[in-house]
């Protein structure tokens, strides 16, 4: 009997992410095929922590509040831009302008009192000893009311995902020898491979609003990041 099975290599994101464009190739398998999926993880010391800020203002009127609120984010920005954070690793995600009510304790609306307004930005650094500095300082003297974060990660994971690969192949094919073997079959050969990878990162810092940070620095522990490349594999048993 002859065995039809199609070559895809491609790599993808998990969760959510496409599948990259790969070429498919017909080939035919003389003898029964297996099919593992495989998945190694690689933990390492991340490199990058991103977390996004945020500057809120009130005031009588919509004009107001938007005109202090812009003040205090180009206040913001250009203090974080002081503490070592490259203008590219800056970027702005949202500005929100509401209507600001008062409620009563029912939870009823119980008058309008101004406009609300809220500029958010996200921040990448790249030195992580200095995380702790820069939130202490975005807090005290720059002007933020809120902290969301940190996500840790590495700016470059292409040699930790070659190791993750690396160890996955391995043991992908230490499995299907053994199923080979048991099926009276010599070995294998490979005739189909799709990849993807995830990164997990220690849960983030909870957000943190009106921070007063007196003498030392906030603290943060990166932990390590884990790196994971799952296979699908397809294996041609061979005599």
């Amino acid at each position: 009997m002859k065995y039809l099975a199609i070559i895809t290599i491609a790599a993808a994101m998990l969760g959510g992410g496409q599948m990259a464009e790969a070429a498919n190739v017909q080939i035919t398998a003389q003898n029964p095929v297996i099919e593992l999926t495989i998945s190694e993880q690689v933990d390492s010391r991340p490199d990058t922590a991103t977390f996004s800020t945020r500057v809120e203002t009130k005031a009588p009127t919509a004009t107001q509040a938007l005109r202090e609120n812009s003040r205090q984010a180009r206040m913001m920005i250009e203090k974080l831009k002081s503490l070592g954070v490259a203008a590219d690793d800056i970027q702005t995600t949202g500005i929100n302008l509401n209507a600001d009510y008062q409620y009563d304790r029912g939870g009823k609306v119980s008058r309008f009192v101004g406009y609300r307004v809220s500029n958010q930005v996200r921040a990448k650094v790249r030195n992580i000893d200095d995380l702790g500095q820069i939130l202490d300082a975005l807090v005290s003297d720059g002007g933020a009311t809120n902290l969301n974060g940190p996500y840790f990660s590495i700016d470059d994971d292409s040699k930790v995902k070659q190791t993750a690969r690396e160890r996955a192949l391995a043991n992908g094919k230490r499995q299907a020898e053994s199923y080979a073997r048991a099926s009276g079959y010599t070995g294998v050969r490979v005739v189909s491979i799709a990849e993807g990878f995830s990164n997990a990162s220690p849960h983030p810092v909870s957000s943190m609003r009106m921070m007063s940070v007196q003498d030392e620095s906030v603290p943060v522990a990166p932990g390590q990041v884990g790196t994971t490349v799952s296979l699908n594999i397809t294996y041609e048993m061979i005599r």
